[in-house]
């Protein structure tokens, strides 16, 4: 049987860059099912995440145009992650799901790459960046530095690995049984086992827009894999309390050594320092453990992670025949 494929598309303020990624993901789209890697009833499902511009009005345009063009709107602005699961979940009728950012940064090549690595019976297949000269190098410092905090939190990830994946249908049903509401994919993936693979590709310069990620997002983005996925923070402040007690005892020692040999100095940096130091000290650890808290708090009320408005599921016939009139051009 010929393989589905549901390539889902996370969009956020993307009408500049949605016509030049439709036309693209189109062509390959006709590329592969003229060559019999996928079936023709495949499909592109662009997924709307609250955006404030024109993009779900384009998407509209595009599944009118072309039935293979599927649209999924989120009633609100639910964050890239959950706009990615919404769009996952509701390709169920595929084989194979591929979810790429809508920037065209992500080589579309390595598509083929990773059908090929599915047909060798691997389940997850990332995406993954050969290098990243199109960085800054502020950049590249701290995305090593933090995939390097990662590892060192016990939390399992793919270096160079953002959201550029192909998931099997099997291995998406369970990912399924994942219900945290704090979501990390790019650490979660990895959980859930199965055989896997990487394919590499070189990541090209943004074709149109802003970026979604700033600085001060992507730190955000980066505090919330880290402690949706490791617990080990929290051990930093048992550490940390156990090193200021001993801290603590050898401080009193030295005073009291010195006040018996009458080498006491007077004035207010023995006093004042040791007060902030532990001051700050403490309001760190409540504050980590209070992000934790906090996550407990998203987890235990259940709320839904998106909320569907709108979904264009599209005519498979059409699809079929809009795809087999495409073929039938680029034969010609």
């Amino acid at each position: 049987m010929m393989t589905k494929l549901a390539i889902i598309i996370p969009c956020y303020n993307e009408a500049e860059v949605l016509p030049e990624t439709s036309f693209c993901i189109g062509q390959l789209l006709v590329q592969l099912i003229s060559r019999k890697m996928i079936s023709v009833d495949s499909y592109v499902l662009f997924v709307d995440d609250g955006s404030k511009d024109r993009t779900w009005s384009m998407i509209e345009k595009l599944h009118q145009e072309n039935a293979a063009f599927r649209g999924l709107k989120l009633s609100r602005n639910f964050g890239h992650q959950n706009a990615l699961l919404a769009g996952l979940s509701h390709a169920d009728d595929a084989h194979v799901l591929i979810s790429v950012d809508a920037d065209l940064q992500d080589d579309l090549s390595a598509i083929e790459k990773m059908l090929l690595a599915y047909e060798r019976g691997f389940e997850v297949v990332y995406g993954v960046r050969e290098d990243r000269s199109t960085d800054s190098w502020f950049k590249r410092a701290t995305a090593l530095g933090f995939y390097k905090l990662l590892s060192m939190m016990g939390t399992e990830s793919v270096y160079n690995h953002a959201d550029y994946r192909l998931l099997s249908q099997k291995a998406f049903a369970a990912f399924r049984d994942f219900k945290e509401v704090n979501l990390y994919l790019r650490g979660m993936i990895p959980m859930i086992g199965f055989k896997q693979t990487a394919v590499y590709y070189k990541r090209d310069i943004r074709k149109a827009g802003t970026s979604k990620y700033p600085l001060t997002k992507m730190l955000s983005f980066a505090w919330d894999g880290l402690t949706s996925l490791s617990s080990r923070p929290l051990r930093f402040v048992t550490v940390t309390g156990g090193v200021v007690f001993l801290l603590s005892i050898g401080m009193s020692i030295y005073a009291l050594i010195s006040y018996l040999s009458d080498a006491t100095i007077h004035g207010w940096a023995s006093t004042v320092l040791p007060m902030y130091f532990l001051g700050g000290i403490q309001l760190f650890c409540i504050g980590l453990i209070g992000e934790y808290v906090g996550k407990i708090y998203r987890e235990v009320k259940q709320r839904p992670r998106f909320i569907i408005e709108e979904h264009l599921k599209g005519d498979t016939f059409e699809a079929v025949e809009h795809i087999a009139s495409k073929i039938s051009t680029l034969a010609g």
